[in-house]
């Protein structure tokens, strides 16, 4: 859970090369380059939390490239929230660049390309928090609009972002693997705050954002009703006051149906108590039945094909 990748007893000649396989390893692959490869040097502190992993990277100049054919030979699904602790870096995404600077977190997206480089003047340090692009619970669409933009972790909820990611590295040795679990969803609601909030102040000063500003408050409906049994798509848009033919053409520019949606969060929070020890002796029908799953066979049924495990073998996994 926890690891350490240094350059100690390598060759000046073996350790760029060295470090950019170890890059492709733990984060995704990349082309990169540096004015000084016999000089580089770099070392990397990481804690994988199962659903999320953070990386403190510390390290000398470079300019990394992610391809379109880089992305067509490993595409993880990632999304990646960059905070620089030390240093000057840049990343540019989607038509836009952002420079970085003590403090500042940017957020992007490994399945699409985009350039990064760390600056000569002192050595980078930062953080980086990967994560799957469906856990984050915020529109595709908006997403995107946030890559390459830079944010704030000094203060609000951006500041309690990064103090959670640097206490979590810091404190990494003692973790359990229960711990592991609970922080990975903490980590991902506080990613999802810092980017909602972002979204919200857009949405304030751009009327066009009026369709995400909606989204956004459905979806913060659904995850506040999950263990509702009744909760459907018609007790949703009537909760909006909207039609469920408009409620479902929100979700449509998605890539989602709304249905498909509330599966996806009630069985993400099914597998998150069943991967705990302090819940092990509950019967798996009391873990559905409280995020609302009331039959027992569809919801193995559902969990076996979401995780490619039925939810007795995804348990007895967690707890081997």
């Amino acid at each position: 859970m926890y690891s350490v990748i240094n350059m100690d007893g390598l060759a000046p000649a073996d350790r760029f090369s060295f470090w950019w396989e170890a890059v492709a390893r733990s984060v995704v692959p990349v082309h990169a380059s540096s004015e000084d490869v016999l000089g580089f040097w770099a070392e990397m502190t990481a804690v994988d939390l199962g659903t999320v992993q953070i990386s403190r990277v510390r390290c000398l100049s470079f300019e990394a490239r992610r391809t379109p054919r880089l992305i067509r030979r490993a595409d993880p699904g990632m999304l990646q929230l960059s905070l620089t602790l030390r240093g000057r870096s840049g990343i540019e995404q989607h038509d836009r660049q952002a420079w970085l600077a003590p403090t500042d977190i940017v957020l992007y997206d490994t399945s699409a390309p985009f350039k990064a480089r760390a600056l000569p003047d002192v050595t980078a340090d930062g953080i980086v928090v990967q994560f799957p692009h469906d856990t984050l619970r915020l529109p595709a669409g908006a997403v995107r609009r946030l890559t390459a933009r830079r944010l704030s972790g000094h203060s609000g909820v951006g500041a309690l972002l990064a103090t959670a990611v640097r206490q979590t590295l810091r404190q990494a040795p003692a973790l359990t693997r229960a711990d592991a679990g609970r922080l990975s969803r903490i980590v991902v609601d506080l990613a999802a705050a810092v980017l909602a909030h972002e979204l919200e102040a857009d949405s304030a000063d751009t009327p066009t954002c009026s369709r995400q500003t909606m989204l956004l408050r459905v979806q913060d409906y659904v995850m506040r009703h999950l263990a509702d049994p009744s909760l459907s798509p018609a007790a949703v848009a009537a909760a909006h006051s909207m039609s469920v033919r408009s409620l479902h053409r929100l979700f449509e520019a998605e890539g989602d149906t709304v249905s498909a949606w509330i599966r996806k969060r009630r069985l993400e929070r099914c597998r998150c108590d069943l991967a705990d020890p302090l819940r092990e002796r509950e019967p798996v029908r009391a873990v559905a039945a409280r995020w609302g799953f009331t039959d027992p066979a569809r919801f193995s049924r559902a969990f076996r094909h979401a995780y490619g495990l039925s939810p007795q073998e995804y348990r007895r996994q967690c707890n081997e």
